[in-house]
């Protein structure tokens, strides 16, 4: 049976999201982060960088988000969760698209905010200036732009979803995540943002997503 070796807070909810959608009976393992917030050294014995989210399935180990969803889509979707033809290069650009371009600047401005938090505390006023200037003038600027890039997709969409069909597809399954973090912790980003405000509600709100929050744990982005 298919294994999901999740960790709390992590990118893993996404994997159980799309197992509970698609019906699909899996095996889940939980793993707790270390008090530094890094993944436990029990994932390194089953894959070399010890990240997660991780699935085992017979011989096949697999890490990264985006191998897993098209792995666990294309071996036991059974048709499901694909694009339409009509929205495939969307789909294939969004799945793409949340890691390689989103979460790079979302993590900037998470770096930005907890370096100074982390330094000595005779130091911080001044680490809290100076990276506070640089999260305004490099990170802050490229996720308006990302974000008014997305409003205006979501806008123009033919449905909820980022491909356009009746049902998620893996550029949901992806860009999830980086839009409920955003969502949840710099929430004046979107103010001004209906459509991705409502994705998230409607991604938060599926019977699929719920079961998949009660099985994986505590999840700091879900607002349930």
């Amino acid at each position: 049976m298919l294994t999901v070796h999740h960790l709390n807070n992590s990118r893993s909810q996404r994997i159980l999201w799309l197992l509970e959608e698609l019906e699909i009976p899996y095996e889940l393992k939980k793993y707790q982060r270390t008090p530094d917030g890094l993944a436990p050294p029990e994932l390194i014995a089953i894959s070399p960088l010890g990240k997660s989210p991780l699935i085992t399935d017979g011989d096949v180990t697999l890490a990264e988000s985006g191998a897993i969803i098209d792995y666990i889509i294309a071996t036991y979707g059974n048709g499901r969760a694909v694009a339409q033809q009509s929205g495939y290069i969307h789909n294939l650009y969004f799945s793409h698209y949340a890691e390689g371009s989103l979460m790079p600047v979302l993590i900037l401005k998470f770096i930005f905010t907890i370096v100074p938090k982390k330094s000595p505390f005779l130091i911080r006023p001044f680490l809290s200036f100076i990276f506070r200037q640089l999260d305004k003038q490099l990170a802050e600027p490229q996720i308006t732009q990302h974000l008014k890039m997305i409003e205006e997709h979501l806008a123009k969409s033919k449905s909820t979803w980022f491909a356009g069909g009746e049902e998620p597809t893996a550029a949901d399954y992806q860009m999830a995540f980086p839009l409920e973090a955003v969502a949840s912790e710099i929430p004046n980003f979107v103010v001004n943002s209906p459509h991705i405000k409502k994705y998230v509600e409607t991604v938060h709100s599926r019977p699929a997503y719920k079961r998949a929050i009660e099985k994986g744990g505590k999840y700091s982005y879900a607002k349930l």
